[in-house]
């Protein structure tokens, strides 16, 4: 089992708070850290001292960290135009030495768009798809060729495709709960597929849809990675995970029940469950980046015993 950090600063982080966390996260061996791409805090938090943005955040963990893989859960199609997001992407693959991954998805949170400004189109599935389709196409087009794309949404005319990204091929997460259509995207254009927040006998249920969808599109459904993503909250005993989760505005009973909550053995066991259901990778949402000693906690006593 692959584990990664996950974080979401919308809720209230700067740029150097992110940047021990991601350092955190290489020093203690985690494999990457991503984080969520979203403008304004939900729920009760105030979101001081405001939000930071995804890929800015990304480029400049690009050239401060070595080895961990740096990502997007997920970008949100609605925030920018494809051109521009394979621009961007391709950078930040160069600045880290091809360390970079693309979770792409609709985009959902109305109320952010209204607080900046962003329109907020009534067909996001549609824009998603051409976004796909423009920003893996102008990957793929060969140096000295150009690339062009005539959709409903968007146009692109003998575009020159450039930059190219350090890596052959950066890595698109898509993910979501969707039964048809969003395995459906999947299967064309996914290296991972990503469900966040789900249940064991949900993600099975997932994972069996875009098993079926990769192969009706003529892949190997084990082509893909299959991954969750889902909170963390442990503690060496009871009222440390007690304390963790107050931090957090959350209680334990629901953490555990939705989450990965509990002692060590506790959060391994459950683990092992999402293993047996197909997952190989789970993004652990981490909620409060000041606790670092969480981090070193999962680090010292969950991960050794994943194999």
């Amino acid at each position: 089992m692959d584990l990664r950090i996950f974080t979401e600063p919308q809720q209230g982080a700067d740029y150097d708070t992110l940047l021990r966390v991601a350092r955190a996260t290489e020093d203690l061996g985690f494999s990457a850290f991503f984080r969520s791409d979203h403008y304004l805090r939900m729920g009760s938090s105030d979101g001081l001292p405001g939000p930071t943005d995804a890929w800015i955040t990304l480029a400049g963990l690009a050239r401060e960290t070595k080895r961990i893989r740096l990502g997007t859960l997920m970008t949100a199609a609605t925030f920018r135009l494809p051109g521009v997001l394979a621009i961007q992407v391709a950078q930040v693959d160069q600045m880290s030495g091809g360390r970079v991954e693309l979770g792409l998805g609709a985009g959902w949170f109305e109320e952010e768009h209204t607080a900046y400004g962003i329109p907020f189109p009534k067909e996001k599935f549609g824009r998603l798809e051409e976004q796909l389709a423009i920003v893996t196409g102008l990957w793929e087009t060969e140096a000295g060729k150009t690339f062009s794309y005539e959709g409903e949404h968007y146009r692109l005319a003998d575009s020159p495709a450039l930059p190219k990204p350090a890596q052959k091929k950066i890595p698109v997460l898509i993910g979501g709960h969707g039964a048809t259509r969003t395995p459906r995207l999947a299967a064309r254009y996914a290296d991972e597929f990503n469900i966040p927040f789900a249940p064991l006998e949900e993600t099975e249920r997932q994972f069996g849809r875009v098993r079926a969808a990769a192969e009706e599109a003529g892949r190997r459904a084990d082509d893909l990675v299959y991954s969750n993503a889902l909170v963390v909250c442990v503690g060496k005993d009871d009222a440390e995970v007690a304390r963790r989760a107050a931090a957090i505005g959350r209680d334990v009973a629901e953490l555990k029940a939705n989450g990965l909550a509990g002692s060590p053995a506790e959060v391994v066991d459950k683990l092992g469950r999402y293993a047996a259901v197909g997952s190989s990778r789970v993004y652990l949402q981490v909620l409060d980046l000041d606790d670092l000693d969480h981090l070193e906690l999962v680090s010292a006593q969950v991960a050794p015993q994943l194999g």
